[in-house]
């Protein structure tokens, strides 16, 4: 299990930028689809992560941060609040990523846990998410109560550039399940 979710401040993202960088690069190659393709550099992931500090220091975006038992970063997840007048109920649940390594010991179930609860906190009444259709993902998705909304075709390619399908699915944050 998971000895620690902490939600990352402005301030505090840039101390954390090379685990992350790390974190990103490990989970791509360990084959989830998460917006990259294999190759994925250091340096390249770390500009990533810094491509989000605008978006955490307005507080439109929510990031939590696992350590394991070790005391070693290993998985993460975000929200997105929507930024049109008529979305701003709403939040896109992004990159929830566990390092291979630390797969099967509830971090993605607790670091989602973590995430809804900030939501419903936040006021969010929508999360919404895709996610490749038969990843381990998918299946901690639809453990915790998420609504499968329909699948699309085609839509993302995994790490090694094949075209994968994706579902889609939606919670109502604070709400029982």
């Amino acid at each position: 299990m998971t000895a620690s979710i902490t939600r990352l401040t402005a301030a505090a993202l840039p101390a954390h930028r090379d685990e992350l960088a790390a974190l990103l690069v490990d989970v791509v190659a360990g084959g989830s689809s998460l917006g990259f393709l294999a190759g994925l550099g250091h340096e390249e992931a770390a500009a990533w992560w810094d491509s989000l500090l605008p978006a955490v220091e307005e507080g439109s975006l929510a990031l939590w941060a696992s350590r394991g038992p070790d005391g070693r970063l290993d998985g993460t997840v975000s929200w997105s609040r929507e930024s049109k007048p008529n979305g701003r109920h709403r939040a896109e649940l992004r990159k929830l990523m566990v390092h291979p390594a630390a797969r099967g010991r509830g971090t993605g179930r607790a670091l989602l846990a973590e995430a809804e609860r900030g939501a419903a906190l936040a006021g969010v009444l929508l999360l919404f998410l895709d996610t490749e259709t038969g990843s381990g993902a998918e299946r901690v998705y639809r453990s915790a109560g998420w609504t499968e909304a329909g699948t699309i075709p085609d839509y993302a390619a995994d790490p090694a550039g094949r075209l994968h399908p994706t579902t889609l699915f939606y919670k109502h944050p604070g709400r029982p399940a």
